[in-house]
């Protein structure tokens, strides 16, 4: 009964923080630990949408072998042992792929982790001066450049989490990753909710200081979209065979975090509507796009009509975003070195097909 206490506990926290106004698309995750167990957040699986049987149990003990392992200095490589190693710490009886970071949800000491991607908090960590802004108006949280996710950042993350327990005598418990989210923790569920509450309304009061409104400015969908959604799905076939569109609204032109990657992907497709502009994207990006800025108004383009929704929501949020990194010196793109990592890594297609199958049915 303990157990399936906590397990309601984190899924509440799940359903209260996976609102669009934290989390999109499978993005975020959260974990409840006992001593020798962590139930973390299945990979693709909306935080909206988790049941107490759908958190992955894994054997903690399993899960520390990780940090101690040699791993390969070839990313696909290190990638593949740790996806190894996760799963052999599964316990018997659990479906689902773990969280990428269940190794980072176990290095916390708290019992509650819940990690997500608010446009507010990311307005900050996507930002040029976003760590120099962290440190005055957070000074008692974590504050972590940009690292690849999976291992690389588990591993990071971990040992600045031990250097600060060290100068501090206790964790932290509200970690920034650049160009990511927020890790909170707590051993209650009203420790992670005040925490949460904390960080919204101090950063509210920079962007209100700032005169940086938290919506953006969207046109009203011009009267011909119809037309173009027909040209958009013959010039991409059945890579487009849905097309969500919006009014007008500027869309970031560069990779923010890897979740805008993973779903809107890293560029639009700007420009003339044909099959050979559209084959011409393919072939200089290495993959179709999934959303198209027009003039009047901005598409989102998928597979099926959840994937081209959730491209434009993306692209949305992306805007918003820029829009708020404003208020600390502007916005910070991804670097080429961390957009190629996301767009090749198995990780993120596997959470990517998770989605499109879930989305399908």
């Amino acid at each position: 009964m303990e157990i399936q206490a906590l397990l309601e506990t984190i899924t509440d926290l799940s359903h209260e923080f996976g609102g669009t106004d934290y989390v999109k698309g499978g993005g975020g995750n959260t974990s409840v630990k006992t001593a020798e167990t962590l139930y973390v957040k299945p990979s693709g699986v909306t935080l909206a949408g988790l049941a107490p049987d759908k958190f992955v149990a894994m054997n903690r003990q399993k899960l520390g072998e990780l940090f101690s392992a040699e791993a390969p200095s070839e990313a696909s490589a290190r990638e593949e042992l740790v996806k190894n190693m996760m799963a052999a710490a599964v316990l018997p009886g659990f479906t689902g792929r773990p969280s990428v970071e269940a190794p980072l949800h176990d290095t916390f000491r708290a019992t509650y982790v819940v990690h997500t991607h608010p446009a507010v908090v990311n307005g900050m960590t996507c930002a040029r001066n976003g760590e120099s802004v962290c440190r005055q108006l957070f000074p008692k949280a974590l504050w972590v450049d940009y690292i690849d996710p999976g291992y690389t950042l588990c591993m990071a993350v971990r040992k600045t989490i031990q250097e600060y327990e060290k100068q501090h005598g206790h964790e932290p418990n509200i970690v920034f990753l650049k160009n990511h989210g927020v890790f909170i923790a707590g051993n209650t569920p009203d420790e992670v909710r005040a925490t949460y509450k904390t960080v919204l309304d101090t950063l509210h009061a920079e962007y209100q200081k700032a005169g940086i409104a938290l919506t953006f400015p969207i046109s009203s969908a011009p009267a011909d979209t119809a037309s173009v959604k027909q040209l958009l799905s013959a010039a991409g076939g059945a890579d487009v065979a849905a097309v969500e569109a919006s009014g007008f609204f500027k869309v970031a032109a560069d990779a923010i975090t890897p979740d805008h990657i993973v779903y809107a992907k890293s560029f639009p497709w700007k420009g003339e509507i044909s099959a050979a502009s559209f084959q011409a994207y393919k072939a200089e990006r290495g993959y179709a796009p999934r959303v198209y800025a027009g003039d009047t108004a901005v598409y989102g383009l998928g597979s099926t009509a959840k994937v081209a929704a959730l491209a434009l929501e993306f692209a949305q949020d992306g805007a918003l975003v820029e829009q708020l990194a404003q208020a600390f010196g502007g916005i910070q793109y991804l670097d080429d070195s961390s957009r190629l990592f996301i767009e090749n890594w198995e990780v993120e297609s596997y959470r990517q097909k998770v989605m499109e199958t879930a989305s399908a049915k």
